[in-house]
């Protein structure tokens, strides 16, 4: 798994110094690389959004049948492989499109908690520097909370021996602050505020799309909810209080990563949402 990880944090970094070489903002660089992983990711996004909407009706089927074969389970189980079989959905894919993005995101923080190794790429090209560098921050406050990077990007900022040139000011917030190493500064709390808020919104908007979906489908159980469902939205709820609680101990650029990445999520959802509908009405 650290090799996947490493693999995709050092690839990420590379695209991520590849459009801050155009931008020359660490900031707009992180938003308009979420934009693209986004973009990378849709075909992902689609399926998986079918694959929600055909789990949602195969779950009725599935109730049917468990009504039936409550007595038999040989029988149960076989039944429902076929409705699965049927109606060509995986129940392992679900998992498996969670895992990859839960990989995806891991790697993305390494490569934001390591920007000289995955960015610039400094202990390859020069590692008696790197090592230099490292020894200049090891009594700081931020290296020995394992951020040593941004360590040294911090001091090259009063310290001519360092040339290492990121800009991290993005609209006055110095991206490279943790607000657990930062706590006294307001400023640190603006952008995970900003997620939280947006994860409410998410959420209110999904209640309201599943809420006028139900209201349109006929159902014998309307109080019932399946599996899926209740999971989905114990996850909308835990998502953004453990991604707030893991950015009280990531750089400030992972926070904008989350941010933006969530805003695009929404509008995404929202997209999707209409028209696969559209499609199914059809």
């Amino acid at each position: 798994m650290g090799k996947i990880i490493a693999f995709f944090a050092d690839k990420f970094g590379y695209v991520l110094n590849f459009i801050y070489g155009f931008v020359g903002n660490y900031g707009v660089a992180i938003i308009l690389f979420s934009v693209l992983i986004k973009l990378i990711m849709l075909p992902l996004s689609i399926k998986q959004q079918k694959t929600m909407k055909k789990t949602q009706k195969v779950q009725v089927k599935l109730k049917e049948i468990q009504k039936k074969y409550e007595n038999d389970q040989t029988k149960l189980a076989q039944e429902t492989m076929n409705v699965y079989k049927e109606e060509n959905v995986s129940p392992m894919s679900g998992c498996l499109s969670s895992i990859f993005q839960f990989i995806i995101l891991i790697s993305i923080f390494f490569m934001v908690r390591q920007p000289l190794t995955y960015m610039l790429r400094l202990p390859q090209n020069d590692e008696d520097k790197y090592n230099t560098y490292l020894e200049m921050v090891e009594d700081t406050n931020m290296s020995k909370r394992g951020y040593q990077e941004i360590a040294i990007i911090k001091e090259a900022r009063d310290n001519e021996e360092i040339d290492v040139d990121i800009n991290m000011n993005f609209l006055g917030l110095d991206l490279s602050n943790v607000p657990s190493s930062n706590y006294k500064d307001p400023t640190v709390y603006i952008i995970p505020g900003l997620y939280v808020v947006s994860s409410m919104i998410s959420m209110k908007l999904t209640t309201m799309m599943t809420t006028k979906k139900k209201k349109k489908e006929e159902k014998s159980e309307e109080d019932e909810e399946d599996m899926t469902e209740t999971l989905n939205k114990q996850m909308s709820i835990m998502m953004p209080f453990m991604a707030v609680s893991i950015a009280a101990f990531a750089p400030l650029g992972m926070a904008l990563y989350w941010l933006t990445n969530n805003i695009l999520m929404t509008i995404e959802r929202i997209i999707l949402n209409k028209f696969i509908s559209s499609k199914e009405e059809e």
